[in-house]
């Protein structure tokens, strides 16, 4: 059963069998949103677009995906360029459904604009998620079509089909859902089995119960006893009803005031406190097909106005079955219109001041590529309750769950912080508070880095690159770690930080400076080039990662050999003023080129100047990293 139209029932009156096919009663079985019968008799008419679009949907209501992937793979195979971005929507939602998740991408990201990655998705969850469940099935047979389950003081209370002699439904061809409530043995099963009274339980649909703390009140769904035109549909609409517990019997069961004919209002749920019920409902105004809604519930048993909760929570498609923590905090609900794994998925949302932020998928130990829906949860026994339709049917399950200790995370990427390009190559590392190492890793094409850390710990990340400064975040994990922390590192290289640096054309980094001059034949550092090469122990002072090569030139006067041994002993003259002066010996490097490299080339054709020759005797700092 699709959930989107979870008790959204209808009476439904005529059935296909017996009839001869035709798309006009297979049309009318649609509308009647008599999803098996329509199927039937669209599978024996000549197909067209109406045809296997009507057809698609009938198998994609019933969560029949195989069926509704083939159908809608010849759908747009024909007629894709004519077909509306909602019926993209369900396609790949059907796709997701038998984890073809490349082809469900793609027509997802044809519907939203923008490039999907579901099993990136799931895999970033897995370091995201405050929790891993284990869960299993509540019931040996998985045909009692059960969902909608609460606490109900020691026992719970569920929908279901059980009633087997309930009028079968049209949409899925079975039985009217009705309430029953039950206990769990040590093994998580349900025992002791019993159906609300016939107070509560009717002719026509009941589900989706929740009870006040001292068990006196209750609120339920019940399909309304009419069906009402609402445009081109008919419909019986979806109503919460209220009933109180007096002298061992429900009674005054009557139907809230919010609720209408001409929408539907589903999935109540009442806080601890009984001061709110949190619903799902399509009244005007929702955001989408159903939105999550919140009312006031006033001491003397009043309703205030009910309140969309907002383009936070709600999107223009399904969020539906809500539940609310015992303290308020945490939202948990179903939606379709968040990114997920396939269908309905289970979502949380932590309220901060009083304001939902944005919804967190609960992960794959928990959500499945079907629909998953109906999460309650004991937060101090860390066990609870859903539905899922993954085994084919609606059924429920029992689960526990554990911290998962790979949320403690920081991630990240690294970027040039004046172009905004990432740079990959990059290595980062993260130290503790003691300025330990703790993890350390060189970025990749994509330039993002992930590490593990732990709660309420103090940590510093730095990245280092050649020729760019080295640049350092500090953050603090907070009190539950249930955070990722992403920091970007935005390095700038040299040349951008410093007038002095440039870059050449032949690539190389060089620190510009006034030219050194030595005496004739001398290598000592004068006072005026000890000025210069101040400037020079500034940088590196001021760098301390930097790495310098000192590169020392002679004109072209006297020999080949005499040239290289006097720029030798300039350039180790010059590295014995800077490593004298503070400068460790291993981030520098001296070398002599001699006349091997001169600006200006002198020869018998053209002899230099003496001023030439003073431009060709030169010291060169070139950057190394």
């Amino acid at each position: 059963m699709k959930h989107c139209f979870y008790l959204l029932f209808i009476f439904c009156f005529g059935v296909a069998s017996g009839q001869k096919a035709s798309e006009k009663k297979a049309n009318s079985l649609f509308e009647k949103r008599e999803y098996v019968a329509a199927a039937k008799m669209y599978e024996e008419v000549k197909e067209n677009q109406n045809v296997l679009q009507n057809l698609g949907d009938s198998y994609y209501n019933n969560s029949q995906m195989i069926d509704a992937t083939r159908v809608y793979g010849k759908l747009f195979l024909t007629y894709k360029d004519s077909l509306k971005p909602e019926v993209y929507f369900r396609y790949a939602h059907a796709l997701l459904g038998i984890a073809d998740y490349a082809k469900a991408d793609d027509y997802m990201g044809q519907y939203l604009k923008y490039n999907v990655n579901t099993v990136k998705f799931i895999a970033n969850l897995n370091t995201n998620v405050p929790y891993n469940y284990v869960i299993q099935p509540m019931a040996k047979n998985t045909s009692n079509g059960d969902f909608g389950i609460s606490f109900y003081g020691d026992k719970v209370a569920f929908a279901s089909l059980r009633n087997g002699e309930s009028k079968a439904y049209g949409w899925n061809d079975r039985p009217y859902l009705d309430l029953f409530s039950g206990e769990v043995d040590s093994k998580g099963q349900l025992v002791k089995v019993e159906p609300f009274p016939k107070e509560i339980n009717t002719k026509t649909h009941e589900s989706n119960a929740t009870f006040s703390s001292d068990g006196k009140i209750m609120y339920f769904n019940r399909t309304g006893d009419k069906k009402v035109a609402v445009g081109e549909d008919k419909f019986a609409s979806v109503k919460i009803f209220k009933a109180e517990f007096k002298d061992g019997k429900w009674e005054n069961v009557s139907v809230v005031p919010f609720s209408s004919d001409t929408y539907s209002t589903e999935h109540p749920v009442l806080s601890k406190d009984g001061k709110k019920l949190y619903f799902s409902s399509d009244m005007p105004g929702s955001i989408g097909s159903f939105d999550i809604y919140v009312v006031d519930v006033n001491e003397d048993g009043t309703f205030g106005t009910p309140q969309n909760m907002g383009n936070t929570i709600n999107t223009i498609h399904r969020e539906q079955f809500p539940f609310i923590s015992d303290d308020g905090t945490i939202l948990y609900f179903a939606s379709d219109g968040h990114q997920g794994m396939g269908g309905l998925d289970i979502f949380m949302s932590k309220s901060y001041s009083g304001v939902f932020a944005k919804p967190l998928n609960l992960g794959e130990t928990i959500n499945s590529n079907m629909d998953d829906f109906g999460y309650v949860v004991d937060e101090k026994k860390n066990t609870g309750y859903l539905a899922s339709n993954r085994k084919g049917g609606d059924n429920l399950y029992s689960f526990t769950r554990k911290e998962n200790e790979d949320r403690y995370i920081v991630e990240g990427d690294v970027k040039d912080k004046n172009t905004q390009a990432l740079l990959p190559g990059t290595q980062v590392t993260l130290y503790d508070e003691n300025d330990k190492l703790v993890g350390q890793m060189i970025v990749g094409a994509t330039a993002d880095y992930t590490f593990n850390t732990e709660p309420n710990k103090k940590y510093r990340i730095e990245a280092a690159r050649d020729f760019y400064i080295p640049h350092s975040e500090e953050f603090t994990t907070n009190e539950d770690g249930k955070m990722r922390y992403t920091i970007e590192l935005f390095m700038e290289c040299y040349d951008d930080a410093e007038e002095i640096i440039t870059r050449r054309q032949d690539g190389k980094v060089q620190i510009v400076l006034e030219n050194i001059y030595f005496d004739l034949n001398k290598w000592d550092i004068k006072p005026e080039a000890a000025s210069v090469l101040n400037v020079l122990l500034d940088l590196l002072k001021k760098y301390p990662e930097m790495e310098v090569e000192l590169g020392a030139h002679t004109d072209s006067r006297a020999s080949n050999m005499y040239n290289m041994i006097l720029s030798n002993k300039r350039a180790a003259a010059t590295l014995d003023y800077l490593v004298k002066n503070g400068i460790q010996r291993k981030r520098l490097q001296s070398k002599g080129y001699g006349e091997e490299m001169p600006l200006i080339k002198c020869g018998d054709a053209k002899p230099c100047t003496e001023q030439e020759h003073s431009i060709n005797r030169r010291c060169e700092f070139i950057i190394l990293k």
